[in-house]
């Protein structure tokens, strides 16, 4: 599995942006595909997740109503709509792969290098 992110970029307070997050290896059909965030002097904070059939989805609380997870196996291929974005949500958002539907980073096995969202007010 070699995960990559992009997508990121500046965008106004209530815009919105779509992250993209492919699997070079195309194997990322198998595992449960989770989007983190990570905020300067913050944790990585758990976002969302779908298992591979897509049948199980979770959002955080803080983008539920905002933000949406969803995949396309034939792509190998997960994304991330953002919409209604807040200066709050500004971070560097990660995707990962894992076995395991769970919002615990330490539970997920491959990570790409991350995209940066800033959110201007």
């Amino acid at each position: 599995v070699q995960l990559q992110a992009f997508g990121g970029g500046l965008v106004q307070a209530g815009g919105s942006l779509r992250l993209s997050c492919a699997d070079s290896g195309r194997t990322v059909s198998r595992y449960v595909m989770g989007w983190f965030r990570q905020a300067p002097g913050k944790e990585r904070e758990f976002v969302a997740a779908i298992t591979w059939t897509g049948s199980n989805i979770v959002h955080a609380n803080s983008v539920k109503g905002r933000f949406t997870i969803s995949r396309d196996n034939a792509k190998s291929a997960v994304f991330l709509q953002m919409n209604s974005l807040k200066p709050e949500d500004s971070a560097v958002y990660y995707c990962a792969a894992g076995s395991t539907m769970t919002g615990e980073p330490t539970r997920y096995e491959y990570w790409g290098q991350g995209t940066q969202v800033t959110v201007s007010s």
